[in-house]
């Protein structure tokens, strides 16, 4: 019982949030069948959840602005909704479960985000220890994120692990959701460190005091001005490290 309610509540957010990009029910469909069919010359790839996703029907995601930014096409495989922990098999190997959106030809790099919906849906950001020792052990070496960048590494591929927005002075209904963000990005932060070519993006302090113009109008998701800050991040590390870029 406790697993069928918690797929309905999924479910309720996913259609909310295709609602909220505004995305026609065909359009969806288009969107992931253009991905399945991807230019072969991109060599960038993103997964993830809803932030990396939100925009991406208009052309402005953070995949979007990354791609603008380096001049390069970046396939974009994130959907809203997703987790890292995820035991449906279908559904997740449709991209609920962020580790199916991963597959296909080697890449140069792979940006990724996730843990938040697990954090939100999976415990409601309260006792959240064991749901986030699944995802990423407190020495950074163990769990299902660590687990998923050690495979796309052995390709390898380059990771970038994007954080997670704030909204500091601005009131917003995943204000609960705070100390276990944090508690997960420091674990990430020290997974980081001690992979080689993994890098963790921090974008905690992006948004300054009071500014509600890098959150849309639910104050959870990126505006279109939020997705190409946070592109535009990514693009100058990748670029930072990368010296074909």
């Amino acid at each position: 019982m406790q697993l069928k309610s918690g797929f309905y509540g999924l479910l309720a957010a996913l259609l909310c949030a295709l609602s909220l990009i505004g995305a026609p029910r065909d359009a969806w469909a288009q969107t992931t069948q253009e991905t399945a069919s991807e230019d072969d010359a991109a060599r960038i790839l993103a997964i993830g959840d809803s932030m990396m996703a939100w925009h991406m029907i208009t052309g402005n995601s953070i995949a979007d602005a990354l791609s603008d930014a380096l001049g390069e096409p970046v396939v974009n495989r994130s959907v809203a909704g997703a987790r890292i922990l995820y035991g449906l098999p279908i559904t997740g190997a449709l991209g609920l479960k962020i580790a199916k959106q991963y597959h296909g030809k080697p890449w140069d790099w792979v940006v990724i985000n996730g843990g938040g919906n697990d954090l939100w849906l999976g415990c409601g950001c309260g006792k959240c220890e064991r749901k986030i020792n699944r995802m990423v052990t407190k020495s950074g070496t163990s769990g299902d994120i660590p687990q998923l960048i050690s495979r796309i590494r052995k390709t390898g591929a380059r990771v970038v692990f994007v954080g997670y927005l704030r909204s500091p002075g601005v009131d917003s209904v995943i204000d609960a959701c705070r100390p276990a963000g944090d508690a997960l990005e420091a674990r990430l932060i020290q997974m980081a460190e001690q992979m080689d070519g993994v890098y963790f993006l921090s974008i905690a302090d992006l948004v300054p005091e009071g500014d509600r113009s890098y959150h849309g109008a639910d104050m959870i998701h990126p505006s279109k001005k939020g997705s190409q800050a946070i592109g535009r991040l990514v693009a100058d590390l990748i670029r930072k490290v990368d010296e074909n870029r």
